[in-house]
């Protein structure tokens, strides 16, 4: 699971046994000692409410599993492939913008500053974000209705903070969603209200009966969440004229819409445009991120929220204002040697971020014609037909859904894990109010193709004798079997 990356949606598979994560037995705590006395406990039931949601354990999760089973190939992480970074890189990319800033008239004082210092709570680098969202997104809005955060992960909270004020406040989500949004707003209680994706993707008028039930009840539906290229975790991609009727509905039914598309530069073709770029009277609030484009060790990424925002003595400012007042109490500002490395990428591609990732973008496509070709190869038609098998065939980005006809929880995880050797994300964590119990996720983009090409093989082997185990001891079979 980010930027997001994430990783971003990796969550540690639970056990109801008491030993350690590598399953050996706890340790014996000492004899505690009389002339002392005991230490502090704090209730679990007396913390937020947010911290015994599973969905808050969602970021952990295939980071134990991996570590588990370290000889399983694992299609859970939706991370970039290690093979397109350099150490050098880094080097070049921060050397590039200490040159932009001495050639716009920056003293060796400005650097030391720019580098060393706290900077500006907005972000050091929105200028030169502003110009690559113009030339390379068709965006034109000003530096400063953009600000810089500390992944997109940090991005949704702020504007969550920001929009939600009162209990009649909902967040609509495009569903099956990202994990990290329903774990900021379950942090923030923030009520998330689901819109169930079709197989083929979200239909505007599944969203517009959504909108009128809400309404219906007393509530108010504040913001849209979804993202609209390759979405994680279905990939999935709205088309033209699905954003069209998207941004229709939100001005029809006064919400605005929070788009998230950190995928769309690392997939092959021509993307679609973002609805920022079609947006006409600012509904759209876009979210980007730098993790997959360059690297997530930067963790950087940036809200654009350019919408009016006037108070009650008739003054006005932007949205961007309000949120770079949130993260002032959150993060402070994003690092400074983080923005440096970013903003010499972006100046090295001359702002285009297309070009930037057109080798990466390549390979991600490939990598995910590779999976559903093999996938073809070790389940073809007729057999999945008879098992009940199908999945659909994304044209870029890093994910792809299977429908199985068994339960695909943690406890089919731990066994294709253990028994089989390759490992998956059950499709029920991106499910807010409960769904996807019968599909998995895989993420094609860490792997080479000769790990997908034996992955697949191995999931494969995986779901028929799953099924087979399954049919033979009935649908309501508890699946938490040994």
């Amino acid at each position: 699971m980010t930027g997001r990356d994430v990783d971003e949606e990796q969550r540690a598979v639970t056990t109801p046994d008491s030993g350690t994560p590598d399953g050996e037995p706890a340790a014996t705590a000492p004899p505690a000692d009389a002339t002392r006395p005991a230490p502090h406990q704090l209730s679990r039931a007396a913390l937020h409410a947010s911290l015994a949601d599973p969905v808050l354990d969602t970021m952990n999760f295939l980071n134990e599993v991996t570590h588990r089973y370290p000889e399983a190939i694992s299609f859970g992480p939706g991370r970039p492939y290690d093979g397109f970074f350099d150490n050098e890189q880094i080097t070049d990319h921060l050397s590039r913008y200490l040159d932009h800033l001495t050639a716009h008239g920056g003293s060796p004082g400005d650097l030391r500053t720019a580098l060393f210092q706290y900077g500006p709570t907005a972000g050091l680098i929105r200028g030169i974000i502003a110009d690559s969202l113009r030339t390379d997104e068709d965006v034109d809005v000003p530096p400063e209705s953009i600000v810089v955060t500390v992944g997109a992960q940090e991005a949704m909270l702020l504007v969550l903070r920001a929009l939600m004020r009162d209990p009649a406040d909902v967040l609509l989500v495009a569903t099956p969603c990202y994990v990290g949004i329903s774990g900021a707003a379950r942090l923030l209680d923030v009520p998330v209200v689901p819109v169930e994706e079709r197989e083929e993707g979200l239909v505007c008028a599944d969203l517009d009966a959504v909108v009128r039930r809400e309404k219906a009840r007393g509530r108010r539906p504040r913001a849209f969440y979804v993202v609209p290229d390759h979405s994680n975790p279905s990939g999935t991609t709205l088309g033209p004229a699905a954003r069209a009727e998207l941004l229709e509905l939100a001005a029809r039914h006064d919400f605005l819409v929070i788009e998230d598309s950190p995928y769309r530069r690392v997939s092959p073709g021509t993307p679609q445009p973002t609805l920022k770029s079609l947006d006409r009277d600012r509904r759209v609030i876009h979210l980007g991120s730098y993790s997959k484009t360059l690297f997530p060790g930067a963790r950087v990424g940036f809200a654009v929220a350019d919408q009016i925002v006037v108070d009650d003595s008739g003054r006005t400012g932007l949205l961007a204002d309000e949120l770079a007042k949130v993260k002032s109490m959150v993060t402070v500002n994003t690092s400074s040697l983080s923005q440096a490395v970013v903003a010499g990428a972006l100046l090295a591609a001359e702002g285009r971020i297309s070009r930037h990732s057109a080798d990466t973008a390549a390979y991600y496509g490939e990598a995910m014609a590779t999976t559903l070709r093999c996938l073809d190869e070790s389940l073809p038609a007729e057999r999945r037909a008879a098992l009940g098998v199908r999945w659909n065939e994304p044209t870029g980005g890093f994910f792809l859904r299977v429908q199985v006809p068994f339960p695909a929880d943690n406890a089919a995880l731990g066994r294709s894990a253990q028994d089989h050797g390759v490992i998956w994300t059950p499709m029920r964590y991106f499910y807010p109010q409960g769904g996807g119990q019968y599909a998995l996720r895989l993420s094609t983009s860490y792997l080479t193709p000769a790990e997908i090409k034996e992955g697949t093989a191995r999931l494969a082997r995986f779901i028929e004798a799953e099924s087979a185990e399954f049919r033979a001891e009935g649908p309501g079979s508890d699946s938490t079997r040994d």
